[in-house]
């Protein structure tokens, strides 16, 4: 098994911003790369406040955040992550965007270096392929928010080694996390049943059978979700949810998960959820308010 020791993560997005957040705070070094310096300096703010928070609800102290900021560093040139244990891909859900980031980082990698992808439902057989290491390749899918959700699912592409698979466990347990191994079927275990269950309720806003109100609230009260699956959507970005679908109804020739196209004319509109203000709901003001 590989000694890991320092990370490298590729996006300082919601999800990249996460990891880096809990890498740093297991003990780890910590570079965090994106395609701007102001990409890289907002995802180290959103870690910066995300820490804090953890200190006033007394789940780690200021000395720990203290030192786990101290353990991330930016990396404005993506060649600087290859010197890294592992290396975790946390960029746009988007197959060519992601083998394209592996094939620029691959000329530039250690002999020793892990690549993993947090992909939430793209192959990593495929992903493996785009590298020098299909070996050293596994997917490494974190929950949102990373820091709260204590689930990692593990992917082994077809390729992966069962050194590369014991390190990912243990590496994924070090940080606090449970693991779940999941065959390499698109969308894995988690979105599989997740997303196809958002889609759903859009279908249910979009042939009339309830409001975004009666959705949420039916599902939050008569199944005891935390968050009813319209407000769930837009937490995880409508363009993701989007792009797991058509994964699933590519992978799976199945019209089930065909999208819904209020689905689809929402992304195109550029309603995204929370992450740009609007999507099912209108967030700009005091209180989120239902779009339609």
């Amino acid at each position: 098994m590989v000694d890991i020791r320092s990370v490298g993560v590729i996006g300082a997005g919601q999800m990249g911003a996460g990891i880096a957040h809990v890498c740093a705070l297991g003990g780890y070094d910590v570079l965090l790369h994106d395609v701007s310096a102001d990409r890289i300096a907002a995802g180290l703010a959103a870690i910066e406040r995300n820490m804090s928070r953890q200190v006033v609800r007394g789940i780690i102290d200021q000395a720990a955040m203290d030192a786990g900021m101290a353990r991330i560093k930016a990396a404005p040139e993506l060649q600087t992550i290859g010197g890294t244990d592992l290396a975790i891909e946390a960029a746009t859900e988007d197959e060519e965007t992601k083998k394209t980031i592996f094939k620029a980082l691959s000329p530039h990698l250690a002999d020793k270096t892990i690549l993993a992808s947090n992909t939430s439902s793209i192959s990593i057989t495929r992903l493996a392929s785009a590298t020098d290491r299909p070996d050293r390749f596994i997917g490494l899918h974190f929950m949102n928010p990373v820091p709260l959700m204590k689930l990692v699912e593990i992917i082994r592409g077809i390729a992966t080694g069962p050194d590369t698979y014991e390190t990912a466990v243990n590496f994924a347990k070090s940080l606090g996390k449970t693991t779940s191994n999941a065959e390499d079927f698109p969308a894995f275990i988690v979105n599989r049943v997740l997303v196809p269950m958002i889609n759903e309720a859009i279908y249910t806003l979009y042939e009339g059978v309830g409001t975004v109100d009666a959705i949420d609230t039916a599902m939050k009260l008569g199944a005891n979700h935390p968050m009813g699956p319209l407000e769930l959507g837009d937490f995880i970005g409508l363009d993701t949810v989007l792009s797991i679908m058509n994964v699933l109804h590519e992978g799976l020739a199945d019209s089930k998960y065909r999208p819904c196209p209020l689905l689809v004319k929402y992304v195109e509109a550029g309603w995204l959820g929370r992450k740009v203000g609007r999507g099912f709901y209108d967030y700009r003001g005091e209180t989120p308010v239902p779009t339609r």
